[in-house]
């Protein structure tokens, strides 16, 4: 686990593309300038899962874009993923940190110490 290493976008869009099969690219400079940190798993110079931790400049951090290459899950690296961040979240002083996960991730993150919390989403594109 390497923290704030800034993958370049070749490397995040291939893990995207592997995990999520998403087609179109992304630059994610803005993104990750902008967070509270990120953490990335490796396999040699390969990135193989990655997490970002987005906050409110204030007390609040949110967990976004967990994700593990296919090939390389089941083996904890998601969960290892998650406690970094949890850690590097309190670290640099949030107070609370969220996630939102489909059904199918609660046990990842129950086993991580999270709860159910009341919540909402709108889809906008």
């Amino acid at each position: 686990m390497r923290v704030d290493p800034f993958p370049s976008n070749d490397a995040l869009n291939g893990l995207w593309r592997a995990a999520w099969s998403l087609r179109e690219d992304r630059d994610f400079s803005a993104i990750l300038s902008r967070s509270l940190g990120h953490i990335g798993a490796f396999a040699g110079d390969q990135l193989v899962g990655f997490i970002n931790i987005a906050w409110d400049g204030g007390i609040h951090a949110f967990i976004l874009d967990t994700c593990v290459a296919p090939a390389m899950r089941r083996r904890g690296i998601a969960t290892q993923l998650v406690e970094k961040a949890t850690e590097l979240a309190r670290d640099r002083g949030a107070e609370w940190l969220h996630v939102d996960f489909e059904p199918d991730f609660a046990g990842l993150y129950r086993k991580c110490g999270f709860r159910s919390t009341e919540a909402g989403v709108i889809k906008l594109r």
